[in-house]
């Protein structure tokens, strides 16, 4: 039976599919941890011990040899998707309740849901996209994306806009482990690659965890909202990302299309931020589903936009003219990249 290989049919499916078991335990066995205990109890209710691995090994991948222009381009990409979802959260604050929207096909929409879908890109995308249509920089450019892994851009998001005040010592705490595997991973490229190689196994079982907390009630009451979400992220963050690319790091857009999407990781966002603000706990699971949807509309959208833009700017690499995989500098930072 070829079971990955069907579960990599799907966009984001290494993440989804586990993440959609998951809701389904939660939905119809609620009680399956408790009754089980131990290592299996470990498995469902573990998302933030085993998110704090996947964090380590995911800084130990970023590769400080980047040259130059991977780091200008990735730089821009990331500080204009960063500053996007601030802007849009300060707005978004203003007219959304705390305790978010209640009725309608928004149903489930917070703040939270909005920072989370919009502050990350997927990089394992944007690698796929910009191997098929861009240069090798564009396509080393997801180097700085993994950065904004785990919950810290979240955090800084909504910190600065006032939506929530979070003690030093968190930000500390979510950024320590990346930081530690960062500093190990270029002391020793040995470790690099081991603790790489760590980064793509452990995803579905952080997927798996985070589905325990879902209730497929509430995937039914906010699934249309998720849709419209994905396309607002993509209009939301994909212009402003194409203008920066155009005439700050020098490409003609696509980087920017390619780079428009919700990470596979921000799904665990809601949950880690409501573990350290109490006051998101009533919002974090529909903002679960929504940014899970995002993800999944952004992971199939963004590809065919990208290919259309680049097509259309007469910049479609031919074979020979397409990065390298074996680039050494590009497939170093490649062998960590997040997949969804």
């Amino acid at each position: 039976m070829r079971i990955l290989k069907s579960i990599e049919k799907v966009p984001g499916g290494l993440m989804l599919v586990p993440l959609l078991l998951g809701a389904v335990c939660k939905t119809f066995a609620p009680g399956a941890g408790t009754y089980f205990g131990s290592f299996t109890n470990g498995l469902i209710t573990g998302t933030v011990p085993i998110l704090a691995v996947w964090f380590f090994c995911m800084g130990a991948t970023i590769d400080l040899r980047a040259t130059g222009i991977v780091l200008r381009k990735s730089g821009t990409l990331v500080v204009t998707k960063t500053v996007v979802a601030w802007v849009v959260t300060m707005i978004a604050a203003r007219f959304i309740p705390e305790a978010g929207i209640t009725t309608g096909i928004f149903a489930g929409l917070s703040v939270l849901a909005i920072t989370t879908s919009m502050d990350m890109t997927n990089g394992g995308l944007y690698a796929a996209v910009m191997q098929q249509y861009g240069s090798k920089e564009d396509a080393g450019a997801f180097v700085l994306m993994s950065i904004e892994s785990g919950p810290l851009v979240s955090m800084l998001v909504l910190g600065a806009s006032g939506i929530a005040v979070f003690e030093p010592r968190l930000f500390v705490g979510a950024v320590l482990p990346f930081l530690i595997g960062f500093a190990l991973g270029n002391l020793d490229s040995d470790l690099r690659k081991f603790f790489g190689q760590c980064v793509h196994p452990l995803i579905p079982f952080f997927g798996f965890a985070l589905g325990n907390g879902i209730d497929l009630n509430v995937i039914g009451q906010t699934g249309i909202g998720g849709i419209l979400l994905g396309l607002i992220v993509i209009v939301v963050t994909g212009i402003p990302l194409m203008l920066a690319d155009r005439f700050i790091a020098g490409g003609n857009g696509t980087a920017g299309l390619a780079a428009s999407s919700t990470a596979g990781a921000a799904i665990a966002n809601p949950t880690l931020i409501a573990n350290m603000i109490p006051s998101f706990k009533p919002v974090a699971p529909a903002a679960t589903v929504l940014v899970a949807t995002s993800c999944l509309v952004t992971a199939i959208l963004v590809p065919i936009l990208s290919g259309f833009w680049a097509k259309r700017m007469g910049h479609v690499p031919t074979d020979e003219a397409r990065p390298s995989t074996d680039d050494t500098n590009v497939e170093s930072l490649r062998q960590g990249v997040e997949p969804i």
